[in-house]
């Protein structure tokens, strides 16, 4: 579904986020992209919408060169892609169900969705969306009178209103408590078994990418120095292993809250 070959990223101040970059993902995986902050996750995540462009190599969304399509391509693409953000990325003076319904914009002319005419239609799928996230109580409310894992999973309905066939996520819950944090990835581990929508996320914590991802991918440096299906990893190995993505040793009680 999504493959980087060659991709490189060097920013206007000279950093240089990725390096040569070669990786497959297939449609359907849940991926946890792990690695130091500043090791080039986030910039990883955002070449595949093209929210930043990419320096050189080529990155391909079901087969569509994105680093070179432009205009009513571009767009297709993205309309396919939802994003959830560390910050939640909603107006917080806006509804809860105005929120949503922002996902649905690049299905209509903009001039519609500046008045906020939505058709009843779209107003459905914000419903379904929010109770998919168990928040469908606050429709009509203000979002700023929310938790903050309330608005973040305000941001999660409003990138499954866009009907994606991709959700990328990065940092989702380095923001939030512990136990919102395992809610909101109860989340998005439903939505990827049952609507089989691609996931690739950002992960802090390695127990959370054991725990929810079928597959983790270790960044370092710009580089990938890790990439193994949660099935095959051996827990003899799995913390030496982790030593190339952060450059020292791990220990159990770090990645598996173990006394």
């Amino acid at each position: 579904m999504i493959e980087f070959t060659g991709v490189s990223k060097v920013y206007p101040n000279g950093t240089k986020a990725l390096n040569d970059v070669n990786l497959k993902i297939e449609e359907g995986e849940f991926v946890a992209i792990i690695g130091l902050s500043g090791a080039g996750k986030s910039t990883l995540l955002r070449l595949i919408n093209q929210l930043i462009p990419a320096t050189s190599g080529k990155i391909s969304f079901d087969g569509i060169n994105v680093t070179t399509a432009g205009g009513k391509e571009l767009r297709n693409v993205r309309r396919q892609i939802g994003m959830i953000f560390q910050g939640f990325n909603i107006v917080k003076r806006a509804s809860v169900l105005t929120n949503v319904l922002s996902g649905r914009v690049a299905y209509h002319p903009t001039w519609k969705t500046i008045l906020g005419l939505f058709p009843e239609e779209d107003k459905q799928i914000a419903y379904r969306a929010l109770q998919r996230v168990d928040i469908l109580e606050k429709v009509h409310s203000r979002a700023s009178d929310l938790s903050g894992g309330q608005q973040q999973r305000v941001a999660i309905a409003r990138a499954l209103a866009q009907e994606p066939r991709l959700m990328l996520a990065d940092e989702p819950v380095a923001s939030l408590d512990p136990i919102t944090t395992i809610q909101v990835m109860d989340y998005l581990k439903k939505i990827n078994a049952e609507d089989g929508i691609t996931t690739i996320a950002n992960l802090h914590h390695v127990d959370l990418a054991l725990e929810y991802a079928s597959r983790v991918v270790g960044v370092k440096e710009g580089h990938i120095v890790y990439d193994v299906q949660i099935k095959d990893i051996e827990k003899q190995t799995f913390l030496n292993d982790l030593e190339k993505v952060y450059g020292r040793a791990i220990h159990n009680d770090e990645i598996l809250g173990e006394e």
